[in-house]
């Protein structure tokens, strides 16, 4: 019979996390050698790590960390929403927002270059997914400097962790409206800060859509200039922050209120889990 009891059953679940039918098995097949039993298990995970590389990661959660002056927002996926709320997960993702945070890491092959207590991050995860039994995938990382922040997390399901996270950098002392600010963003989900940070082939290109529909629904062609700037100033309402409707007022622009609160947004970032 091996040379274990209950008590190092008890003790290697706490430690690694696992089921007590795989860590009978591999105190079994260590004769009762702790580390032994831990390499097996460790050993088990990785291979379950290889086989899971090609599912999904829809689930997960967002995380923001303030640090020496700059904020880092980090999406981490997992496969399920029963893994995205367990408590190994968000612990998980704390060490990571962490290593990622002391690193300024400002994409997610950074962070994951990044020390995490003598390990990359890259290998913190490897190891904790294959305690966790499902893929484990750090989407995205991004890490803002400004002079203030707000960090907003938003929670879709009450039962779950933050899915949208958004930190505003901004000057000024109007901290209320900066937050609101925060929130418009999760909700309307601008991807530049000004018209101005729109890259020209990006607009060029809506140019030419808006174009061809506006001949097609038969708009008159000394009409079209006029009509098609007019729906490139649109396409600039969805994509650039500042000159978006704002949430609480869509009679006022997000540059108007910012302005009138004596602000200046200088940066933001949003991720939501999944999009």
């Amino acid at each position: 019979m091996a040379n274990f009891t209950i008590a190092d059953i008890k003790a290697l679940r706490e430690q690694l996390g696992t089921g007590m039918v795989d860590t009978k098995k591999a105190l079994e097949e260590a004769d009762g050698d702790l580390e032994k039993a831990v390499e097996i298990l460790r050993l088990k995970g990785a291979k379950g790590n290889a086989k899971r590389a090609d599912r999904s990661t829809s689930e997960g959660l967002v995380a923001a960390k303030e640090l020496d002056g700059k904020v880092t927002l980090l999406e981490l996926n997992t496969e399920t929403d029963f893994v995205a709320k367990n408590e190994r997960f968000i612990a998980l993702a704390d060490k990571v927002l962490d290593a990622a945070a002391a690193a300024s890491a400002d994409s997610a092959e950074a962070a994951l270059a990044a020390d995490a207590n003598g390990q990359s991050v890259a290998d913190l995860i490897s190891d904790e997914a294959a305690i966790i039994g499902e893929k484990v995938e750090l989407r995205r990382v991004r890490t803002v400097s400004g002079e203030k922040f707000e960090i907003y997390l938003h929670k879709t399901s009450k039962d779950l962790p933050p899915q949208v996270g958004v930190v505003v950098a901004y000057t000024g002392e109007d901290a209320e409206t900066a937050r609101s600010i925060a929130q418009h963003i999760s909700f309307a989900n601008p991807t530049y800060l000004t018209r101005e940070d729109v890259p020209a082939d990006e607009v060029e290109k809506e140019r030419q859509i808006v174009t061809e529909i506006s001949r097609n629904e038969g708009k008159p062609e000394a009409a079209l200039p006029k009509i098609v700037e007019g729906r490139v100033g649109a396409f600039y309402k969805q994509v650039a922050l500042l000159d978006q409707d704002y949430a609480k007022d869509n009679k006022v622009s997000v540059a108007k209120v910012a302005s009138d609160a004596g602000i200046t947004i200088t940066d933001f970032a949003r991720f939501k889990v999944g999009a």
